[in-house]
């Protein structure tokens, strides 16, 4: 298991998407989104990285995703969002029976669920106007195939996370995974940060989580 120590940074100092993000780059922990967990079906890989922090209040999180062909479909929250070319961030908090999921494609289009089961959760949906996306998208050909570079930035706030207003971040651990998908892309892709031991695709998986650990 695997465990990113998420250092406390007062990135909510800082007016523009584009200067938080500088910070990020800088002064981030940085989860390589590298397991190919399904290599013979999906074998697809691309460099992939997340920078996190977080200041007490929000937890910090920029995307990176070099060379890939995009999917674009879904422009609006709790669509299908996993299938375009997307980012995940699955958490569980300690002493929580259930965990959470933020899904979030290359336009911004997101969909957050506190879940039970793959197949059983409820959505965030009054919280979902609090969580700040921005992405940035760039073009280019690669052995005559366009390709993209893009990235996303989000801002989630703890009340999303299932901490309450007197909670602070500083000092909590808490079991998660990164994830890059994009199940109906011209390559469909299942990447992870902790690798996942199972037959098929799936990320609903809290027991491959590994830790997050709040400075």
């Amino acid at each position: 298991m695997k465990t990113l120590h998420v250092p406390l940074q007062n990135v909510s100092l800082y007016e523009t998407a584009l200067d938080k993000m500088k910070i990020l780059l800088e002064a981030g922990a940085v989860a390589e989104i590298d397991q190919v967990n399904w290599k013979n079906e999906f074998p697809e890989k691309m460099p992939v990285t997340v920078r996190v922090a977080h200041n007490n209040e929000s937890l910090y999180l920029y995307y990176t995703v070099i060379g890939e062909e995009l999917r674009a479909v879904n422009t609006e929250d709790f669509g299908s969002v996993w299938e375009d070319s997307c980012v995940e961030f699955f958490m569980h908090r300690e002493g929580e029976t259930g965990y959470r999921n933020f899904e979030c494609n290359v336009l911004g289009a997101l969909l957050s669920r506190v879940h039970e089961s793959r197949d059983k959760g409820v959505s965030q949906t009054e919280l979902m106007s609090s969580i700040y996306r921005h992405s940035t998208i760039s073009h280019r050909y690669e052995n005559g195939k366009q390709v993209s570079d893009w990235s996303m930035y989000l801002e989630i706030p703890k009340e999303a996370m299932g901490f309450k207003d007197n909670e602070s971040l500083s000092g909590q651990k808490i079991r998660a995974n990164f994830y890059k998908c994009g199940d109906k892309t011209p390559n469909p892709h299942y990447l992870s940060w902790n690798p996942i031991d199972l037959p098929e695709p799936n990320f609903h998986t809290p027991k491959f989580f590994g830790e997050l650990d709040f400075e």
